[in-house]
């Protein structure tokens, strides 16, 4: 990406100041600073649900409106906030949001007591229905040349090649470089960390006790570029998969680019996207069952893009899993019969998952190892889902499906417990399974 590009992070303003059209600067502080309290500590309780209180306070006050409608959104705010008490009291971000409210009632005048209603956005009449451009558009909006990541590269110079990640399931990870891994990762892990954006998951067991874990809990951090967009944050956990940002919004800001960046809902509470045009890039996240995948489509410059003194050690689409993290198990299991603890053997596994994955590639294998690790029929759908998102996002239709073979081939003579072939996972998985019948 060419010079002067470059990214920070906006100052911070004053404090508790006002919120919405009163006072819109101190309402990004505020909602920034419950972000950031949160990032911090990504082990607060996933019942914790400060962090949607201060969304839909957010959305219903973004439009111009009355001082009573202000006043009723507050009360609302308040309610909502006093109602996460019980889980939420050792949060921070549930303190700040307590201080926060009293101050405002008292800015604006506002009673405790009165009408209050559940916050809801007020948007303007929708357009007529435009179909979506493909992820690498770079289709003209009102943004300069340099919020258009294919018409700022020098005249003459090749196409980007366009790379993807995703992660899904029990979790599996398919890297920037087409390497397929299963993987522990149990807590919070970053998937991409670069100059533009930074992408956080946290991982919870599926059944308590068990090696199994799949993704409750996700953040996306896209930082200031330029005249472009604003800093935004996106947060998604588990029965929450909003579409807007944490401060409501669903473009990039206030600056000439903002609409280089947007959120599309495609599915209610299901399916998001996330369209990143200045960087060319695209964010799919999904909730299936009780968790959270992701996908992404990234320029390969900005996968490699660092900010100085940044080694992206533990950037899990760019590294892979750290190898004490990766599972397997040894080949000299043997498996017999039926397993009654999660209600699937290996043989009914294969046929629930042949279903929706008739070529039995990585994908395939994956979903066979999630059902009989978790017992879970939604990791079918995970699975799929996941090889769509593949079809969508990877440039390279040869690439689209992933075999034990390629993994052999990458690894070489001497395939180590590292490297071993999902099917060995399947093999020792269904023995263990079976250790105690």
């Amino acid at each position: 990406m060419q010079p002067p590009r470059e990214s920070g992070v906006p100052g911070a303003g004053a404090g508790w100041t006002g919120m919405g059209r009163r006072g819109s600067p101190s309402a990004l502080d505020v909602c920034r600073l419950l972000i950031v309290l949160l990032w911090l500590c990504p082990s607060v309780s996933l019942q914790c649900k400060i962090l949607k209180c201060n969304s839909d306070f957010w959305a219903s006050t973004g439009q111009s409106g009355t001082e009573e409608e202000f006043c009723v959104a507050l009360r609302a705010y308040n309610s909502c906030v006093r109602r996460t008490a019980r889980t939420c009291r050792g949060d921070l971000a549930y303190h700040s949001a307590q201080h926060g409210i009293e101050d405002l009632l008292m800015q604006h005048n506002c009673s405790k007591e009165g009408p209050t209603t559940q916050p809801r956005a007020r948007t303007p009449q929708a357009p007529p229905p435009q179909a979506p451009p493909p992820p690498d558009s770079q289709e003209r909006s009102d943004g300069p040349e340099v919020c258009h990541y294919e018409r700022s590269l020098p005249r003459g110079a090749p196409p980007p090649n366009y790379t993807h990640c995703g992660f899904f399931g029990d979790p599996h990870l398919r890297t920037f470089g087409d390497e397929f891994q299963t993987c522990k990762v149990e807590g919070a892990w970053p998937l991409i960390h670069n100059k533009y954006l930074s992408v956080q998951v946290t991982n919870t067991p599926v059944v308590p006790g068990a090696m199994a874990t799949a993704t409750s809990k996700l953040t996306i951090i896209f930082k200031n570029f330029q005249e472009c967009v604003d800093q935004k944050t996106y947060h998604a956990e588990t029965d929450e998969l909003p579409a807007a940002f944490a401060d409501g919004s669903k473009n990039g800001g206030e600056r000439h680019g903002a609409n280089t960046l947007r959120i599309v809902e495609k599915a209610p509470g299901a399916h998001v996207e996330i369209q990143a045009r200045y960087i060319g890039t695209t964010i799919v996240v999904r909730q299936v069952g009780r968790y959270l995948t992701f996908a992404v489509r990234m320029p390969e410059e900005v996968v490699h893009s660092a900010e100085e003194g940044d080694s992206q050690d533990l950037y899990l689409c760019l590294h892979g899993c750290p190898a004490n993290q990766r599972i397997h198990f040894s080949s000299t299991l043997q498996a017999t019969g039926r397993s009654r603890a999660q209600g699937f053997s290996y043989h009914t596994a294969k046929a629930k998952c042949k279903e929706r994955l008739p070529v039995e590639d990585l994908y395939f294998q994956s979903c066979v190892f999630d059902l009989l690790s978790s017992g879970d029929i939604n990791f079918t759908m995970a699975a799929f889902y996941a090889f769509e998102d593949v079809k969508m996002l990877h440039s390279n239709s040869q690439r689209y499906h992933l075999f034990e073979e390629d993994l052999r081939s990458r690894a070489g003579p001497g395939l180590g417990p590292r490297e071993a072939p999902i099917s060995l996972l399947l093999f020792g998985l269904s023995a263990l399974l079976l250790w105690g019948l």
